[in-house]
């Protein structure tokens, strides 16, 4: 096993430790764990979340021990490098990886349990909100702070920032954080291609793509278009994808059925 601390936080190694052993049986569950099971456990003085990242298969066992570094690993420190560029995410606490012969086993990335939040995609759903045009455009403030930094959050969609009201003003925090891409600069096109996954809504597109284009200085025409074909393309993807898996899952059934069919014996 490889367990590797935040600085100052090894302070809770026996309480991670003897978590893992319980860790299928208890704690708290966030979301259904249909993919990644994230789930959240209580100590005293602090409360930890851990994601456990799905099983790879054996390829990708191999290339995350040799070749490219684990998703727990990345999350780990991309969350130590959003902090030191001021932004927020809920503090680092560890990371483990566990191998065998031919790859990595299982990961997981530990941080602190964040209290007081809610999703952005709640934000979205609650027309009731007072201040729900204001976190939009306090997210696209962020968006846009990250494409002046290089970075390219890959799964910006609503449930990956959480929102907290601190003082008299709201914290947007990053979550999922193990898939970035980084450059010297990102153009235009890049940067509204970024806002593909994060809703359908046209109301709420339009708020985005006027306040990305003020803050750009460019035409908010150009950024809704933009914005909203990404959008479209996106529910184009997904709609393939169930198409996929539809199939993936009828084929086999059928060929069994005819196998079994007794005219076909």
């Amino acid at each position: 096993m490889k367990l590797i601390f935040a600085e100052g936080l090894s302070l809770y190694k026996d309480d991670i430790l003897s978590t893992l052993k319980k860790f299928k049986n208890e704690g708290t569950l966030i979301g259904n764990g249909s993919r990644n099971v994230i789930k959240f456990f209580r100590f005293e003085g602090i409360h930890l979340n851990f994601k456990s990242f799905k099983q790879h298969n054996i390829i990708n066992r191999h290339v995350y021990k040799f070749y490219r570094k684990s998703k727990a690993r990345r999350s780990f420190e991309y969350a130590h490098m959003l902090i030191e560029k001021n932004y927020h995410t809920p503090r680092p606490v560890a990371y483990i990886e566990n191998h065998d012969f031919i790859g990595l086993t299982s990961s997981y990335y530990i941080s602190e349990q964040m209290e007081d939040v809610r999703t952005l995609d709640s934000v979205f759903g609650d027309h009731s909100f007072a201040d729900r045009e204001k976190i939009i455009k306090e997210y696209t403030l962020l968006m846009f702070r990250l494409h002046n930094d290089g970075i390219q959050f890959l799964d910006n969609s609503p449930n990956n920032f959480l929102i907290r009201k601190e003082d008299d003003s709201y914290s947007i925090y990053l979550v999922d954080l193990n898939r970035m891409n980084f450059y010297s600069s990102i153009d235009l096109n890049k940067r509204l291609n970024n806002f593909a996954r994060i809703t359908n809504d046209p109301e709420i597109i339009k708020i985005i793509a006027a306040e990305y284009a003020n803050l750009y200085g460019t035409s908010k025409e150009i950024c809704l278009k933009k914005i909203m074909d990404a959008a479209q393309r996106q529910v184009t993807r997904r709609k393939i994808k169930k198409v996929l898996k539809l199939y993936k899952y009828l084929i086999p059934n059928l060929v069994i059925c005819y196998l079994n069919d007794p005219a076909f014996m």
